[in-house]
């Protein structure tokens, strides 16, 4: 009854973050809204100008399909765009100047046009832009004049509008990276901090499922990634985000990598303390302090680099855990007990490589912390 009762004040508090974090979503989303409406005036605007179409379509779509998919990497993005408009045109033009128009044609000119665009490239967005231009080149190519120059020049329009607006409206690179970093943060701080009170009340069903909420983290570690891109592109384009090209955006940008080997270490301590509790071995005190250490050194991490603050406090908290495992060493402890201290000197490491320091400086410090002992492992 207990576990029931609990198991569902988990759901409900589950289902209370996925809403706040669905407005979050909203909320951040709101100045890529704003580029993307503006960006669709302006493309339509000038292609209507300068190519004297009275209802041009693909110059906007160009520039919203642009802005839209991604915050991150928008210049890949457009020429990643223009490369795979022009492979449509190319094929599907050939093609249709060859075989005629027809519901088979049609198909052949797809399969053709995405092998091309496979052959040349592996981009996902080369290869539908490849494939839709041909498709547009094949039904409306005897129907509309110049459809194919109309298309070429218009997905240019519509990068070149992309590109400006996202230089001269940018978003703050600093307010992306730092959404994108809570939750991944977030999620290594909750499920550490579970695993400790499941290894405090030997509670299996506990530790399971935090094993099974920090495996579930690979989209949050995929958006930071994109967001730390999306964040360097910016600063190197936008002069109104020149400002931010050092100091806590650096922080963040050279977190994601060792945030991600921790995330993995993180994932083996808990897969082993899961089995800690299951073959009933010894759990010492100084263990469990030992990974709540770990989370709260996590949790310090985000804070400083939130206040654009050095991390020297989370890297202090870091090593405090790192000292509270090598007491527990000394302890009488199972193998598996062994890998979770082992893992906790891992992750410690990648936490103070995350901080700024060098893997031989976090190294070091790590084995000093632990108390001049072999690493378990």
């Amino acid at each position: 009854m207990h576990l029931g009762v609990r198991g569902a004040a988990d759901d409900r508090l589950v289902q209370r973050l996925k809403v706040r974090e669905r407005a979050v979503r909203v909320y951040g989303g709101g100045i890529v809204a704003l580029q993307a409406g503006i960006a669709a005036i302006a493309a339509w605007l000038l292609s209507h100008e300068l190519t004297g179409n009275p209802n041009p379509v693909f110059a906007p779509l160009a520039a919203v399909g642009t802005l839209a998919v991604s915050v991150g990497q928008r210049v890949r993005r457009i020429v990643e765009l223009v490369v795979g408009v022009a492979l449509g045109v190319l094929v599907g033009s050939a093609l249709l100047s060859v075989i005629g128009t027809g519901p088979w044609q049609l198909g052949l000119v797809v399969v053709l046009s995405i092998l091309t665009a496979f052959a040349l490239s592996s981009r996902a967005a080369v290869v539908i832009q490849t494939a839709s231009t041909a498709v547009l080149i094949t039904t409306l190519g005897q129907q509309t004049t110049n459809v194919e120059l109309t298309r070429f020049v218009d997905a240019l329009l519509g990068g070149a509008v992309a590109l400006a607006t996202a230089i001269l409206l940018p978003v703050n690179p600093l307010r992306v990276v730092r959404r994108a970093a809570g939750p991944a943060l977030r999620t290594l701080v909750e499920q550490l901090t579970e695993t400790a009170e499941a290894l405090c009340e030997r509670d299996i069903e506990r530790a399971i499922l935090a094993r099974t909420r920090l495996r579930g983290n690979q989209e949050e570690l995929r958006v930071l990634r994109e967001a730390v891109a999306g964040a360097r592109e910016v600063t190197r384009l936008s002069p109104l985000s020149w400002r931010y090209r050092h100091g806590v955006l650096s922080h963040y940008a050279r977190t994601a990598e060792p945030l991600e080997r921790a995330m993995g270490s993180s994932g083996t301590l808990i897969r082993r303390a899961v089995t800690v509790i299951e073959d009933k071995e010894p759990v010492p005190a100084a263990m469990i302090d030992a990974v709540r250490g770990l989370a709260e050194a996590v949790r310090t991490l985000h804070d400083e680099f939130a206040a654009r603050s050095e991390p020297h406090e989370a890297q202090a908290k870091a090593l405090q855990a790192v000292h509270r495992a090598g007491a527990a060493y000394k302890n009488d402890i199972g193998f598996s007990g062994t890998v979770v201290l082992a893992q906790i000197r891992t992750t410690a490491s990648d936490l103070l490589v995350a901080s700024g320091l060098s893997q031989a400086d976090a190294n070091e410090r790590v084995r000093c912390a632990f108390g001049g002992l072999p690493d378990p492992s």
